[in-house]
């Protein structure tokens, strides 16, 4: 992470003419067809406010919970209603706000940060916004109508199966929020492409900005722990629709499953919102103490640190369970291992004020000295319940509550808030510091008044999840207490919203109101800064005090348009040289069009309404064709290049791993490939509580080997035909006639032969949790097999329309790549179903 190279030369200030062309490729719609703009100027702070409007709609949920216990025997609401609001309650500010609003911020801010256009794949973006408030609106509306989930937000079995929930709440839960992992997914792969491919020129991974480092380990984190609740959520749905028995201990099933596969997802889940938090105080420390951060490069290995130690802590959560005391000394070990990383931080930021020669007391330095006191409370209980005979004690009791409330407020909402005062010029006007410091105090007291007196009530044996208790218990006074600091908090809230509503306006220009160093203070419109600045250090503004004058004369890259359309620069993913313009979609319906269908597929599916079910799947899958089809492979051909400055003539069009396309489709198989290793995890923890080494159980068949022998070759064929494929591309400028219908029968026999070993050997799904599981490993095959063909079918129709050549085959190379990772997954399906029973 060296400061070394020498800055790229920029070019002489353009004419005023290229700036109008510049203006007119990024002009906003008017009127109502606004909603079809991608743009992240817009899109980043609809995504910010439709997530404080979930914070404050939980927060009310909140205060109704603690009014309910504020007294004894209170029946304010019922038991059931209840238990829907705090389920609602912890799925909304963990779903419907902790990560969306992480990601929202760093879409809002990230481009101009650095030093770019705009996000590589700005639909994609614009699609995750609209799928979340869509399906998150409907989600947060079943609480009305009794349909919300009751199992708590982590939604243990055996209370979640049919048998104890046979309503549609759970469904809610399980098939109402995938749209909700569908979106983090979305926006993570997103995030990850613009940071790696779209900076500024000369902006190395050294110098790029610690808040840019925390969203691209926060992305990677996604891409790695959603796939386990995303497979846990499917393997409950089939088990409570189709009585596939994972989960039932009386058919080889186990509900620990569902707690590995949770947990996999949940405790990294803390971390996943805390990294980007402490990204945005690691932002806002140097500008208020107006010195650089102190120890920038342990902080961003403490970053990466606590990411990889945060999946190594699962097992944190369930200490009460059985776990064998070396399992459990192992886990102890890493939770004490994971504060280490974030003490590390704590410490570059109090070093970095102390280095400072005068910190400048605003509203953003209150509520990141209120988040490191609180924070470091919530890690400090944190490191208490890693201690296994304490957790034993303390586990299920509000002494829980209280740490997890205020390692998330703390260690999350107080640095959002600090965010949202210390950017809210950056992108448009300022709030008001008398009215923010009202809300520091009433937020920082009210939370210590509220979850404090939890510990205490912890320690007298108060459990979770109840909805009243008895008098005289010695509870009374602790939970009174704990009821007048949730309505501080939400007065802090009022106070806030007010400020908003009277203060805050979007607009385009922006003012660097902190005299901070980093680029997203350059004065910045709906397509960024005027030109892409050279970068030849961590704080450009501070390194060049011209900077903003220059890039505002076009005196840098690409200060107009070469196409006449939207463009990004897109550099090298270590060192930030320029490769290609990349030309980028403008505004259109396709992504809203999706994001309906998608979240109307989940949403109708949890009432079993099949029909319409299908519909919203077929208008999703019909937007995303009409998307795809007038978004892909956009730019010139012809000569294909232009002078973007300085001397510097790059390509417009590129195809394979240069492009930022090829980058997002392997974050995708990084997906599903975490996806299926938790359905073979899954495989194997069955087998091993099964407690014998007859696998499957006598009694039961076994897939047939012939079929699966044939269903290899017929997968290996399928690769190698689209191998050849590509070469006979690449060699005559043309797709071969017989490639994709014969790489297509292929797949399909292939799949139809791994089915055939399964059906012929007697399995049925209902039996066991062998076969069970079994099934649904080929049925996610079947699936990822499913879209494989589609994507077939989409690349021999743009084929058949001669859009696919020896130069224009970006479409082909996607293709093929995803073609190849599904024929490897069928053979690794293959090897484990047929070849593990065997070899023991």
């Amino acid at each position: 992470m060296s400061e070394a190279s020498a800055p790229l030369p920029h070019s002489l200030p353009r004419p005023p003419e290229e700036l109008g062309r510049l203006e007119h490729a990024w002009a906003f719609p008017r009127g109502f067809r606004v909603v079809t703009e991608i743009n992240n100027n817009l899109i980043g702070p609809l995504f910010i406010a439709t997530a404080l409007m979930f914070l404050l709609l939980a927060g009310l949920l909140g205060v109704l919970i603690r009014l309910q216990l504020a007294f004894p025997g209170l029946t304010l609401v019922n038991a059931d209603t209840y238990n829907q609001v705090f389920t609602t309650h912890g799925v909304v500010m963990m779903f419907l706000f902790a990560v969306p609003v992480v990601e929202a911020v760093g879409i809002a801010l990230l481009p101009a940060m650095l030093g770019a256009r705009e996000m590589p794949t700005p639909r994609l973006g614009a699609y995750a916004y609209w799928i979340y408030l869509i399906g998150g609106s409907a989600f947060f509306a079943s609480l009305f109508f009794g349909a919300a989930p009751d199992g708590g937000w982590f939604m243990y079995p055996p209370l979640t199966g049919k048998a104890a929930s046979p309503g549609i709440n759970t469904d809610m839960y399980l098939l109402g929020i995938g749209f909700i992992e569908i979106s983090a997914i979305a926006g993570a792969i997103e995030l990850i492409t613009g940071i790696l491919r779209c900076r500024a020129p000369g902006m190395t991974l050294g110098r790029m900005p610690i808040f840019a480092w925390a969203m691209l380990v926060f992305a990677g984190m996604v891409i790695f722990a959603f796939p386990a609740v995303i497979v846990a959520s499917t393997l409950l749905e089939m088990e409570r629709a189709f009585d596939w028995p994972f989960f039932i201990p009386e058919r080889g099933g186990d509900p620990m499953l569902w707690q590995h596969l949770f947990w996999f997802f949940g405790h990294p889940e803390v971390y996943i919102i805390f990294l980007p938090a402490a990204g945005m105080v690691s932002m806002i420390v140097p500008a208020m103490a107006r010195a650089p951060l102190v120890g920038h490069s342990l902080v961003v290995l403490a970053l990466v640190g606590t990411a990889f130690l945060s999946f190594g802590l699962w097992v944190h959560h369930m200490y009460a369970t059985g776990i064998p005391g070396l399992s459990l000394a192992f886990f102890a070990s890493a939770g004490f291992a994971v504060s280490v990383p974030s003490g590390l931080q704590v410490f570059a930021w109090i070093a970095t004020f102390a280095s400072g020669k005068r910190v400048r007391i605003a509203t953003p330095t209150l509520f990141v000295l209120g988040f490191l006191f609180i924070f470091t409370l919530g890690g400090l209980t944190g490191v208490m319940v890693s201690v296994t005979p304490f957790d034993w004690q303390a586990h299920d009791t509000y002494f829980i509550v209280a740490h997890l409330h205020y390692v998330l407020i703390g260690g999350m909402v107080f640095p959002i808030l600090a965010a949202l005062y210390y950017w809210a010029p950056c992108i448009g006007t300022p709030l008001s510091e008398r009215l923010g410091k009202w809300v520091f105090w009433l937020t920082f007291l009210g939370t210590n008044v509220t979850f404090f007196p939890m510990h205490i009530s912890g320690f007298l044996g108060m459990p979770r999840r109840i909805y009243t208790y008895p008098a005289g218990m010695g509870l009374e006074i602790w939970n009174l207490v704990s009821t007048i600091g949730a309505l501080m908090v939400l007065a802090g809230g009022v106070v806030l919203f007010v400020d908003l509503a009277r203060n805050f306006r979007v607009q385009a220009g922006g003012d660097n109101a902190w005299d901070a160093g980093t680029m997203e203070w350059l004065p910045n419109y709906n397509y960024g800064p005027r030109s892409l600045p050279a970068v030849d250090g961590r704080y450009p503004l501070w390194r060049k005090p011209n900077l903003a004058a220059e890039v505002e004369a076009g005196a840098h890259y690409l200060p107009g348009t070469l196409t006449g359309l939207r463009e990004g620069l897109v550099v090298s993913p270590a060192e930030g040289i320029p490769q290609y313009v990349a030309v980028l979609p403008g505004p259109g319906w396709a992504h809203i069009v999706a994001a309906i269908g998608t979240a109307g597929f989940f949403l109708v599916l949890t009432v079993e309404w099949l029909v319409p079910a299908a519909a919203f799947a077929a208008l999703a899958v019909a937007a995303f064709l009409y998307w795809l089809w007038t978004g892909t492979d956009l730019g010139p051909i012809g000569e294909g290049r232009g002078d973007i400055g300085g001397g510097l003539v790059l390509p417009t069009y590129v195809t394979g791993p240069m492009a930022v396309s090829w980058w997002a489709m392997v974050g995708l198989m990084l997906v599903l490939g975490t996806c299926y290793a938790c359905f073979v995890g899954s495989y194997l923890f069955l087998w091993l509580v099964n407690g014998d080494r007859m696998w499957p159980p006598a009694g039961l068949g076994s897939p047939l080997p012939g079929w699966g022998g044939l269903a290899f070759v017929l997968y290996a064929l399928a690769a190698g035909t689209m191998l050849a494929a590509s070469g006979a591309l690449r060699r005559h400028g043309a797709l071969p006639p017989w490639a994709m219908p014969l790489a297509l029968v292929l797949l399909v026999a292939g799949y139809a032969a791994d089915l055939a070993a399964l059906l012929g050997s007697g399995l049925q799904p209902t039996q066991h949790a062998h076969s069970a599981i079994t099934y649904a490993i080929l049925a996610w095959h079947g699936a990822i097999v499913a879209v494989a063909l589609l994507m077939a079918a989409y690349t021999q129709a743009r084929s058949w329309a001669g859009m696919i050549d020896g130069t224009r085959r970006l479409t082909f190379d996607n293709t093929m790549l995803f073609w190849l990772y599904t024929a490897g997954q069928g053979a690794v399906g293959l090897v484990l179903l047929h070849g593990f029973p065997r070899l023991l």
